[in-house]
């Protein structure tokens, strides 16, 4: 099957402009990627406000082409760095459209207009013309490189525009860059003092090494800097407004191509993984190997069915499931630390871990697609940890936890991953670091341990965090997470302690609100403005996250009544706009109420399951720019979607269910891992519906493996041992 064609990049790149929310759009990029790469080279439209890709669907200049992006974040984004443009004849020494750096002396800038209907984009491919120069642009990658491909008009003063000091969210700090023949090689030294993500917040901080070779000689070369050239002649130079401008003359439709090696290691290392992955100018065979790469990965879950448009959102779903978490190793196996210490790995280091967003379906999905992936993940945040003496992470990026949100998740994708038998990894440091945390320990070996567990006494004694309801929630599922991983390794003391503090979440209910309630530092429940109010709330309110109890669904019933807590969940439903940006009922735009829809099934109550995730996945996932209901969150959003269309859902992670639901497609073949699977009727879980689902969207009946099942969920072990699952339905 052809998966790549029904893959659209294009969907959900709307951004921060000409928004009905203020929490923007999906935030996507179009740009060509290679599966779970290191470059991700897309175009440029802006550097400016909360637009974390640098791309926003929505404006019609594009200031140019860089070689790493992040997906689907809000928080103003980081990375794009090394970007490339190109020009004919005269133009201002700014881009015009990077609000990070004042523009003083030009009109325009470099930037060209462009139009949608003359930009192409598929997996592992984009294209677009440059109206103002006439230039057909292109661009295709591999894991570690990337090319692009520039088609000229007949012009004597055509040329490139290199900014060596553009980064989203803030600009880089240093810049050198030596020029040798036809190559250019250098290093972009970023730091989180001069922004970045979270406007530094994050301070995320690290060096990108490239080494880039132009297929044609350029006549002149010059670096310019403040939009004012230095003296002519050099062949190298420093700075921190660093720019290349050089020239050459093109004939009409003359192809200028430029193939680039990234590393976050050293110059040595960009070098080599351009020899290694790039050795020549051949962008057509470069792209069919990435193209190829992409259906290798996409063929993990093939669907079958009559609506095309079902498959386009399926697709490109499961491709944004496979940008994150990327390599972030060279060829030579070599990786740089935190601290810019360069280390060997035996494995895939990994980079770009949304922790908070990824651990509810992301993961969840990769366990049964690419289990491979969850365990690299694994052992690089566990790395992280043993280096700095700290808690797994949180939300990381290049090595470091910029703290982004709250909760545990570094902990629990560990412990869900060894759970489900994934265990390539030391799990012996992995709990004693997790346990520390657990037990809000602030030294381990004798040192001063970063523990992003609260210290203080309320937290510690009576487990909730003062005027945090999501904390207090997501600290307590975190509890929960480890509880089982010390039950499956014998540590009975750890699982008491564990449990008695899980089971304390009901004190967070306030009878006479009806609701969880955040708690002062006293214990006793805040003056909230009723259910819809944010007080302690991390993006959400109240009345959503009074459900955060994925692992008691039945005490939540209990706490709230059967028949109430039904209602509640009905109304919160029936009241959201799942197309919206954002809601204060149902808000499937943010993560703290994603799989609320599967609570049907413990319930007792599995058609309503069935109809509200039909009508989540038909409402809040379309096709085009908008297309997706809000930040697309690093692979979350489209996870959720992928694992609904097969049928299932993992409510809550560290345990063994995946809650079924009614598929979207008659027919999918989920290809698994033997390496990591048990596997022990088939490698492929084949899953059927009698009829088409979208006629008869009701749950009859389910066998697997020919016997009836007689429960609403199947295990993780049911599905990685393969098989036929069988899905007969009604109207």
């Amino acid at each position: 099957m052809n998966c790549v064609k029904y893959v659209d990049p294009t969907i959900g790149t709307v951004g921060d402009e000409k928004k009905t929310s203020i929490h923007g759009g999906g935030k996507t990029h179009p740009g060509a990627c290679y599966p779970f790469g290191m470059v991700q080279l897309s175009p440029d439209t802006t550097t400016s406000g909360d637009n974390g890709t640098g791309y926003n669907y929505c404006q019609n200049t594009i200031e140019g082409f860089s070689f790493n992006h992040m997906s689907g974040i809000g928080w103003y984004g980081d990375l794009g760095n090394l970007q490339i443009m190109p020009i004919t004849g005269k133009t201002d020494l700014r881009s015009g459209s990077n609000a990070e750096v004042p523009f003083k002396k030009g009109t325009f800038g470099w930037k060209s207009p462009f139009s949608h209907e003359n930009e192409t984009a598929c997996a592992g491919y984009y294209s677009v013309m440059l109206d103002r120069y006439h230039i057909f642009c292109e661009a295709t990658v591999s894991c570690r490189t990337g090319m692009l491909c520039f088609t000229y008009p007949e012009h004597k003063e055509s040329g490139l525009i290199f900014n060596f000091s553009r980064r989203i969210g803030g600009r880089a700090k240093i810049q050198r860059v030596k020029l040798s023949g036809n190559s250019i090689y250098g290093s972009i030294v970023c730091d989180h003092t001069l922004g970045g993500f979270g406007r530094g917040k994050g301070k995320i901080d690290y060096t990108l090494h490239f080494c880039l070779e132009l297929s044609k000689p350029y006549q002149s070369a010059r670096f310019f800097e403040k939009e004012s050239f230095l003296e002519e002649g050099l062949r190298e130079a420093e700075g921190n407004d660093l720019h290349l401008l050089v020239r050459f003359p093109t004939e009409e439709e003359e192809q200028i191509q430029i193939r680039c090696g990234i590393s976050y290691v050293d110059i040595e290392g960009a070098k080599n993984n351009l020899k290694t992955e790039c050795p020549h100018f051949d962008f057509e065979g470069l792209y069919q190997k990435t193209k190829n790469a992409w259906e290798r990965a996409l063929s993990h879950a093939e669907v079958e069915g009559n609506d095309e448009t079902d498959k386009t959102i399926f697709y490109t779903c499961l491709y944004h499931t496979m940008l994150d978490p990327r390599t972030a190793v060279d060829a030579d196996g070599r990786y740089a630390d935190a601290h810019g210490e360069i280390h060997f790995a035996d494995y895939r280091r990994r980079t770009m871990f949304s922790g908070w967003d990824v651990y509810r379906s992301e993961f969840p999905l990769l366990c049964i697609l690419k289990p491979h992936v969850v365990n690299e993940t694994v052992r690089s945040l566990l790395n992280i940890a043993l280096t700095e003496n700290s808690s797994f992470p949180r939300w990381e990026l290049m090595g470091i936890d910029s703290g982004c949100m709250v909760g545990d998740p570094g902990m629990m994708v560990m412990a869900d991953a060894y759970l489900k038998g994934i265990r390539d990894f030391d799990i012996k440091k992995a709990y004693e670091i997790a346990i520390a945390t657990a037990r809000s320990k602030e030294t381990l070996h004798g040192k001063p341990f970063c523990n992003i567990h609260p210290v203080c006494e309320q937290y510690k004694n009576d487990a909730y965090v003062p005027e945090c309801l999501s904390d207090t929630l997501e600290f307590l599922l975190s509890d929960y997470v480890l509880a089982q991983l010390a039950l499956v390794l014998e540590k009975e003391e750890d699982y008491q302690f564990l449990m008695e503090r899980v089971n304390r979440y009901a004190e967070n209910y306030c009878s006479d609100l009806g609701f969880m309630c955040p708690r002062d530092e006293n214990g006793n429940f805040m003056d909230v403005k009723g259910c819809y109010d944010t007080n302690g709330c991390v993006e959400s309110n109240i009345y959503q996250q009074s459900f955060f109890i994925p692992y008691d669904i039945s005490g939540l019933e209990k706490l709230f009544g059967k028949e109430r807590m039904r209602k509640l969940l009905e109304n919160l439903f029936e009241k959201a706009d799942f197309s919206a940006l954002w809601n204060e009922n149902y808000n499937h735009s943010n993560e703290p109420c994603h799989n609320l829809t599967h609570y049907f099934n413990t319930m007792g109550f599995p058609e309503r399951t069935q109809y509200w995730t039909r009508r989540v996945q038909k409402e809040a996932y379309r096709t085009g720019a908008f297309g997706f209901c809000g930040n697309e969150d690093v692979g979350q959003l489209s996870a959720w979607y992928v694992l609904s269309a097969l049928g299932f859902a993992q409510v809550c992670i560290g345990g063994e269910k995946y809650d079924l639901n009614t598929p979207l497609f008659q027919r999918a073949v989920i290809r698994l891992d033997e390496r990591y699977h048990p596997c022990m009727i088939s490698d492929c879980l084949t899953v059927e519906c009698d009829s088409d689902p979208l006629e008869y969207p009701y749950i009859e009946s389910v066998s697997l493996n020919g016997k009836r099942l007689d429960r609403t969920y199947l295990t993780f072990e049911e599905i990685t041992n393969g098989g036929v699952l069988r899905f007969f339905l009604k109207k």
